[in-house]
């Protein structure tokens, strides 16, 4: 006998039907959000930035590929780590549909990570992915963008991530954790599905950032971090949807080609 609450169809009607008000409200109200987002005032961008892509050495401007807007989601992958962060895989697992309707829409989408291109390209390869991924390894981009931070700044709390300063990371320590995913394994066995260290792993931060291509200047107009990126979580919508919600006691995802296929 299930331990949830029942009732006739009259009843779940009644009830779904409150729901619905409340699903309304939270629904205006991200439009609403959306339009203050859209407000933001636009910085314009005067440092000069190198990638590597499939095609050879490109600036940011580049990266816009004739569209006037270009979204970049900074892609856990370090020049250290074996392998890139399992949320962050588990999120672009949603990119290879959306960039082509995107592209179609006057925006670009990339992902950027400070690993070899090399890396990537292996990586992108194993998982079936076809969206577009730039390696920012010899750039000051991540560190710019607040998703990279040094040793030194990790060792004394000098980390800015999120809009708040991070106490300084203890030698012993599993954390920090990333907010949004943040489980009881979860610094620990996502450093470990990477192939680095907690501490390595954790100077790697996700995000993402807008840029706009307007008059032959570029300008950056919005980035989001931490819990800001759940919306780009795909399974986590169809889990907020699901009976029984995210239902996440620890670290359960992994990469789509680890699960057990029996």
């Amino acid at each position: 006998m299930t331990a949830h609450v029942t009732g006739t169809r009259k009843e779940w009607l009644a009830a779904r039907i409150d729901l619905l008000k409340a699903e309304k409200e939270l629904t205006h109200r991200s439009d609403a959000v959306a339009r203050q987002r859209q407000a933001l005032p636009w910085v314009k961008v005067e440092k000069d930035y190198s990638f590597d892509t499939d095609d050879g050495r490109a600036s940011l401007k580049d990266l816009f590929k004739g569209r006037s807007q270009l979204l970049i989601y900074h892609f856990m992958f370090g020049p250290d780590y074996k392998s890139g962060c399992p949320s962050c895989s588990a999120i672009a697992d949603g990119f290879n549909g959306i960039a082509t309707h995107l592209a179609s829409h006057d925006v670009m989408l990339w992902a950027v990570s400070r690993a070899p291109l090399a890396k990537l390209q292996a990586y992108k390869q194993r998982l079936g992915w076809t969206f577009p991924w730039a390696s920012s390894f010899a750039s000051d981009f991540n560190a710019d963008f607040n998703v990279w931070f040094s040793e030194q700044q990790q060792r004394e709390g000098g980390i800015d991530y999120n809009y708040q300063r991070e106490p300084a990371l203890q030698p012993s320590s599993d954390k920090p954790a990333i907010s949004s995913r943040d489980t009881p394994d979860g610094a620990a066995k996502g450093a470990a599905m990477a192939g680095t260290d907690v501490a390595t792993y954790a100077r790697e931060r996700p995000g993402l950032s807008a840029f706009v291509l307007e008059d032959g200047a570029t300008y950056h107009t919005y980035s989001a971090y931490s819990r800001g990126l759940d919306i780009l979580w795909n399974a986590y919508q169809w889990l907020d949807r699901a009976p029984k919600g995210r239902n996440e006691p620890g670290y359960w995802w992994r990469r789509h080609d680890e699960y057990d296929k029996h």
